[in-house]
């Protein structure tokens, strides 16, 4: 038996990657009575006769999984948003950070069509920029057109496995067919009357860019906080969590409060308003989310 690495599914066949060849293997009847779905990302355990016919023997213990899209053992998340067409986003983009937050995902925020900005439009979005950085993320301004850019990504790339997500219509697969241009990934316009993308990727797949693999996955532009406590929400807001240290009350969450210091933080204009503004509407979310039996 061999071991490798799940880079495709597709119509009830598992596509591994294994000592540089790919392998077509079907799941064992077992893993169905057991309700194990293997993902793309999964480190398994195989059997093939030839490249055609294989059989996955077992998935091996997973270290994070994304449910939408399915993909498992990411090393980095690349938040994929447009500065235009669609309008940069920064409530769709605090929902990402704080979903791949919490599957213990490291986000990197990407900025594409910077080549669509006027002065002053790009102005606006280097605040945005300079205010993510300050909270501690990385942040890259981007063009697929004039590629302004893009060799600063390929860094964070090198012998990761990254997926690509984002709202539909930003660029993902165009970004991705200029870092690898024999990928040919199917790009749309942007339709002018819906102001977004048509999902032009139908299923989540791992392509190798230089030494790494990424993943582009279909686009999507909501999110659901379900496995996410009122409690914890803050701790995937960098900036709220580190100045909630000093709150007189532990557990605070930073509503009502007294002596709470993200609220003091806020007010002395040290935490955006804005930020403070979409986790108070994520922590109302979670709060009145229907219990599910």
């Amino acid at each position: 038996m061999a071991e490798g690495k799940i880079i495709k599914a597709l119509s009830g066949f598992y596509y591994v990657l294994s000592d540089g060849k790919i392998f077509q293997c079907r799941g064992r009847g077992v893993f169905r009575k057991n309700n194990i779905t293997p993902l793309v990302g999964d480190y398994v355990i195989f059997q093939a006769e030839n490249e055609k016919e294989g059989y996955i023997m077992e998935v091996k213990t997973r270290r994070n999984e994304l449910v939408r899209p399915p993909i498992v053992n990411i090393d980095q998340a690349i938040l994929v948003f447009s500065a235009t067409e669609p309008a940069f986003n920064p409530a769709l983009l605090d929902r990402f950070l704080v979903i791949v937050e919490s599957r213990m995902v490291s986000p990197i925020i990407c900025i594409t069509k910077a080549d669509l900005l006027n002065s002053q439009e790009r102005e606006e979005i280097n605040r945005y920029i300079h205010l993510y950085q300050s909270i501690g993320y990385e942040v890259l301004l981007l063009s697929a057109k004039t590629e302004e850019g893009i060799e600063d990504i390929r860094p964070f790339l090198a012998d990761k496995t990254s997926v690509f997500a984002g709202q539909s219509g930003v660029g993902k697969s165009t970004l991705l067919n200029v870092l690898q241009p024999d990928l040919q990934m199917k790009t749309n316009e942007i339709s002018t009357h819906l102001g977004r993308g048509k999902h032009t990727t139908r299923h989540v797949e791992l392509v190798r860019v230089d030494s790494g693999l990424v993943a582009d996955t279909p686009g999507f532009s909501s999110l659901e906080f379900t496995d996410i406590e009122a409690e914890e929400l803050s701790s995937y807001f960098l900036e709220i969590e580190e100045k909630g240290r000093d709150c007189k009350f532990r557990g605070c969450l930073h509503l009502n409060e007294p002596k709470c210091a993200v609220k003091d933080a806020v007010e002395a204009e040290v935490i955006a308003s804005f930020r403070y503004e979409n986790y108070l509407q994520f922590l109302q979310e979670i709060r009145e989310r229907k219990v599910r039996y």
